[in-house]
């Protein structure tokens, strides 16, 4: 797609460990890692508060769905609820992926409620026939459901149907144990379910990350501290990576820094992307004061490495600000990537007014007629000199200060890993001609090539 130049003064203002292991048809996986995050709904019961704990509360995680099983999608509801919760004094003990059958989620109940005091069920809340999780969990802890009118109330106002009139399958998300609690969902319908059971607190969360993720932040995590006297949300900083390793991140620390004793550190690694968030139990100056001398550390020693220090601004985000910040434009022609680096580009806030063209193409010859380059010119050139071709006719072309070419994949040799060339076109017109290892088709290693790219863009724009 191309499009003409957007004039400058009509862009807005905004911009931007588990070890598995098969048990009963089960896959279960002990997670130890961790970061952070508050509201209730009606009928707490009072009699559950707790004092201050004095040490970490153990939980266990089961989620539900073939299609974890199935290698569709994989798990992310582990990672996101041990880092939120890990930082309040929660400790993980336990990940269990299980299909979404009711012996296999009873099975994993009995084994989660026989190690923790707090289990957490993900997915199958639903309205569909195969969200059995409400019922699952009234069977086993032989708590009976019913339909509580405050919920029954929400669902009316956000269908706008009046009750009688719900479907039956919408209805019995209003169904909530009777012994227990739940909490509410802004995002979507199903509720957060509390099962004040026996053996242990069982708390069942919607599958979808868009509901869990906040609901988890705004209303378990004061849920828990009410029950277990475990302290809310305290001060946090996350430090964002690229072009370094974890290794190599932690080898600075002990070396350039001395990270206070109190200062909980966790990591991830994800498509060349590197995250470090550091948590104090508490929030005020004092502990604010502390994250900043330990974020001014960081960039005194790694500063080239580091593209955002909060956990929500991405990779992406960062290249196509600035862009925005100059207000200028940019054009992306790919062979060698798919298209991918344009879809990355393209989920940002300010991409329309960033991203002035993309154009994909099978091959470097296909990607040049499509830009109009002439035949005799395209002879003359070597590997290099036709990738500058395309850039300069990228920018010239889309009319962008900016582009970005990649090439078609090459071997090196027989046995020798493929490379891609990449070309970036500055708006001086000067050129950038640098190449990297293709890592081939699969997803999960082509998002590291797509972090790759955008840090060589990163770094041309400083």
């Amino acid at each position: 797609v191309l499009a003409e130049s957007t004039p400058m003064n009509t862009w807005p203002m905004n911009t931007c460990c588990c070890r598995r292991l098969a048990w009963m048809g089960l896959l279960l996986s002990w997670a130890t890692c961790g970061l952070p995050a508050e509201d209730r709904a009606e009928d707490p019961a009072e009699d559950t508060v707790k004092a201050p704990a004095e040490r970490a509360v153990d939980y266990t995680i089961i989620v539900t769905g073939h299609e974890l099983l199935d290698g569709v999608y994989p798990d992310g509801h582990t990672h996101f609820i041990t880092r939120t919760l890990r930082p309040l004094g929660l400790r993980c003990v336990g990940s269990m992926s299980v299909d979404d059958t009711a012996e296999d989620i009873r099975q994993a109940l009995q084994f989660a409620c026989g190690r923790s005091a707090l289990v957490i069920v993900t997915g199958g809340l639903g309205p569909t026939d195969s969200d059995i999780t409400r019922d699952v969990l009234s069977a086993y802890t032989a708590i009976s459901l019913a339909e509580h009118p405050a919920v029954l109330e929400s669902l009316e106002q956000r269908f706008g149907t009046p009750r009688d009139k719900l479907r039956a399958n919408l209805r019995r998300q209003t169904r909530v144990p009777t012994r227990g609690t739940y909490l509410k969902n802004a995002a979507g319908s199903a509720v957060v379910l509390v099962f004040e059971a026996d053996a242990a607190l069982i708390v069942a969360l919607p599958g979808p990350p868009g509901e869990l993720q906040p609901m988890v932040r705004d209303e378990l995590v004061p849920e828990l501290a009410r029950r277990f006297g475990t302290h809310t949300l305290g001060s946090s900083l996350t430090i964002r990576f690229i072009g370094i390793g974890q290794s190599q991140i932690d080898q600075t620390m002990k070396e350039q820094m001395q990270l206070p004793e109190d200062v909980l550190e966790t990591s991830q690694f994800e498509g060349g992307r590197v995250d470090f968030t550091f948590a104090l139990p508490h929030d005020g100056p004092a502990e604010r004061a502390r994250l900043e001398t330990l974020r001014q550390a960081f960039h005194q020693h790694l500063g080239d490495f580091i593209y955002a220090d909060d956990a929500e601004t991405t990779l992406e985000d960062c290249v196509v600000a600035q862009l925005y910040a100059r207000q200028q434009t940019i054009a992306v022609g790919e062979v060698g990537s798919g298209g991918l680096l344009a879809a990355a580009l393209a989920h940002t806030v300010a991409a329309p007014q960033v991203l002035q063209g993309a154009l994909v193409a099978t091959s470097e010859d296909q990607l040049r007629q499509l830009l109009g380059v002439a035949d005799d010119e395209w002879r003359d050139r070597g590997p290099s000199g036709r990738l500058e071709l395309l850039a300069t006719a990228a920018a010239e072309r889309t009319r962008s200060a900016w582009s970005l070419v990649v090439g078609a994949p090459q071997s090196a040799s027989q046995t020798g890993p493929a490379r891609i060339a990449v070309c970036i076109r500055r708006p001086d017109g000067s050129l950038l001609v640098s190449d990297q290892r293709w890592p081939g088709v699969s997803s999960r290693v082509q998002s590291a090539m797509i972090s790759e790219l955008l840090d060589k863009l990163r770094r041309a724009l400083r």
